[in-house]
């Protein structure tokens, strides 16, 4: 499968997402002729793209590209493949980074996060190296249910320069990348803290987009 632009990449979307072209080209008019870490404008505005929020929620490109990557209708991925290569091209140029993440979820996800569990999230996962950024509520309530994860995560991509929101310190997981249940916590009311570790599975669960084509396994 050829790489292609931007523009060329989301046309099998637009039907999935109506205004996808608009933002596309804010992304691209956003992002620098000569983007930083040997990345093209295309495969930068990939990731911006990604990492950008647009109203109804649920027709922003990363809600509905990890709702259809947690299907179990494999075939629901086709729109996506080239927008899955050119992505996958631009995160493969970024080094894996060795790091703690952190992520917030306004929702009490404990008991689907046991101590020892072993699971896959088939979907990307965006994150900070800032707990600091988890005190905007835009990320994690004050009040109320809520999930942070404190991840130990051996394949993070640092996509701060190339994200919508820079000040972030935005880590980007891959799709298709296997965790353990380290330790759960509850430090205060509502709050559930739970600590992850990245493991390798014993199989490539996500073929690398120097693949002819992009495959992701389905779920077992």
């Amino acid at each position: 499968m050829p790489i292609v632009s931007l523009e060329e990449a989301v046309a099998p979307l637009v039907s999935i997402l109506p205004k996808i072209q608009n933002y596309v080209y804010v992304a691209k008019q956003r992002c620098e002729s000569v983007p930083p870490d040997g990345l093209t404008q295309d495969e930068s505005a990939s990731i911006m793209l990604y990492s950008m929020e647009w109203e109804p929620h649920e027709k922003c490109l990363y809600f509905a590209l990890n709702a259809t990557l947690r299907s179990e209708d494999r075939r629901r991925l086709k729109p996506w493949f080239s927008y899955l290569k050119l992505i996958l091209t631009a995160l493969e140029k970024l080094p894996s980074t060795r790091c703690y993440a952190f992520r917030g979820v306004n929702l009490n996800l404990s008991e689907q996060y046991t101590e020892g569990k072993t699971f896959v999230w088939w979907g990307f996962s965006s994150c900070t190296t800032s707990m600091g950024v988890l005190e905007n509520e835009q990320f994690l309530d004050k009040t109320g249910q809520r999930t942070m994860f404190n991840i130990e995560c051996d394949s993070g991509k640092d996509i701060s320069r190339h994200s919508y929101f820079q000040s972030e310190k935005e880590v980007l997981l891959l799709a298709a990348r296997q965790f353990i249940v380290i330790s759960c916590l509850r430090p205060a009311s509502g709050l559930h803290m739970i600590q992850l570790k990245e493991t390798k599975p014993p199989i490539t669960l996500l073929q690398p987009a120097t693949n002819q084509s992009v495959q992701i396994k389905p779920t077992p």
